[in-house]
């Protein structure tokens, strides 16, 4: 039997049977290295980049120690955004198929407070949120934690990046001193350090190889001029032509920028930063991970919880001035036995900082000229295009009732609809662009369900 083989952990067949219908065949090693400790009831430490699974290590054990037969909140998870916040309780609802009645909720600011109070008067057993609301609902004593058995700190460094220290001293000072509390971040500054010792009793530590391969993910660097960045930008996507690509930039004001210099020269891009209300910032994730704009521009902050399972290149308009903060970035790319791309510009006055990556990686950068563009002038938008519906959860609206909708004539079939995403009060779909317009006229005359929908491209 494998060593990384989930069967090798004392967890009940059903359990084990529904992480192979997830496609979790083996153990990653952030899963191999703290999944017993977790399953013990210990405390753990751990340092794990982005898509290293570190969710499922965390998740599988938390929902083993539940007692669903108490409604009491037992297991918290702190995450520094909403995306991230979303993105764990999507994952836990799947993990916890097997067991009976788990409750889980998601507590985030950009939320009105009335239904998460609602939804609080019968306590979850766990609970998934952002520090500041969850904070708000333990002072307003809408969210009891004197039972809490888990406390998991999800991306902690990221959380203090954010100014969320006070925030979660303060939380913590809600929860029980007997508690397990499990400790996940990408780097370990001193501050992280600091709360893991106040914090934690005897973590067990775990360090996963954060590092990235030149076999999976190319890193290129180019040396530019200071004022042919946006050429430079330009001529990289024309060349290399990435079906998806997040570039990152350091401030709002430059993703917003760039996003509208580079649709004026013919290519679909959106900006995602932390100044985005909460709609928005759902619809410009909706389009990007549906195939509608290639081309994301996002802060590091906002680009924090993205799940993009198969991004096909980074791009640092601006590298950061902490080399760790590069290698979570590329992180992004390269992931599921997939290749990678990682393509970055600097400015002469900025080669300390490629120094600085090089003394990380312990290598020397592939520095490049910038390559020659042969369709100069062609126009780059994604595959599909996105429907907006106005109607969503609260209309009952499920993803098979759009699809039925819009195959029950026949002019379209399965092959020609992508990603369906519902929210409260309006749902998006993905068309293959060749065919949106049908789209439109196959909702517009027979609607959803018996019932009168509008939809427009979004």
């Amino acid at each position: 039997m494998n060593s990384n083989d989930f069967s090798g952990l004392p967890l009940p067949p059903e359990v084990l049977a529904n992480l192979k219908s997830l496609g979790y065949e083996t153990m990653t090693p952030i899963q191999a290295g703290s999944l017993p400790a977790v399953l013990e009831g210990k405390d753990v430490k751990a340092q794990a980049k982005t898509g290293s699974g570190k969710t499922a290590a965390f998740g599988i054990g938390l929902l083993q120690g539940l007692d669903t037969r108490l409604y009491q909140t037992q297991s918290l998870v702190v995450c520094p955004t909403r995306e991230l916040a979303d993105q764990v309780s999507k994952a836990l609802r799947q993990l916890a198929r097997p067991f009976a009645n788990v409750k889980i909720l998601t507590l985030c600011g950009g939320k009105p407070m009335g239904p998460q109070l609602a939804s609080l008067d019968h306590p979850p057993h766990v609970v998934v949120g952002t520090p500041g609301r969850l904070l708000k609902h333990c002072q307003k004593g809408s969210l009891k934690l004197d039972q809490l058995r888990t406390l998991v700190l999800d991306e902690a460094d990221r959380m203090l990046d954010m100014g969320f220290l006070d925030d979660i001293n303060a939380l913590i000072a809600f929860t029980p001193d007997q508690r397990q509390t499990l400790l996940y971040s990408a780097t370990y500054p001193q501050e992280i350090l600091a709360i893991s010792n106040q914090v934690q009793k005897n973590p067990v530590e775990i360090t996963v190889e954060s590092l990235h391969d030149d076999s999976v993910i190319q890193q290129l660097f180019y040396e530019i001029g200071s004022g042919s960045k946006l050429d430079a930008i330009e001529t990289l996507l024309r060349h290399f032509r990435p079906d998806s690509s997040v570039i990152f930039c350091n401030r709002k004001q430059q993703c917003e920028e760039l996003a509208e210099a580079l649709k004026q020269r013919g290519i679909s891009a959106v900006a995602l930063h932390g100044d985005l209300e909460q709609k928005d910032r759902d619809r410009v994730l909706v389009l990007f991970a549906n195939g509608s704009i290639p081309v994301l521009i996002a802060t590091d902050v906002a680009a924090r919880g993205l799940d993009i399972k198969e991004l096909a290149a980074v791009v640092n308009y601006e590298l950061p001035h902490d080399p760790e903060v590069y290698i979570h970035r590329i992180g992004r790319t390269g992931r599921a036995g997939n290749e990678g791309l990682a393509l970055s510009l600097f400015l002469p006055a900025e080669a300390p900082r490629v120094n600085a990556i090089e003394a990380l990686l312990n290598r020397a950068p592939s520095l490049q000229n910038l390559p020659a563009v042969s369709e100069p002038n062609l126009a780059i938008k994604g595959s599909m295009q996105t429907l907006a519906l106005n109607a969503g959860r609260k209309a009952k609206l499920r993803p098979g009732d759009i699809l039925g909708a819009l195959t029950a004539t026949g002019e379209l079939t399965r092959d020609h609809i992508g990603k369906i995403d519902i929210f409260d009060m309006v749902a998006y779909v993905a068309i293959t662009r060749a065919q949106a317009a049908k789209a439109l006229a196959i909702l517009a005359s027979g609607g959803v369900k018996g019932r009168k929908i509008q939809a427009r491209k979004a």
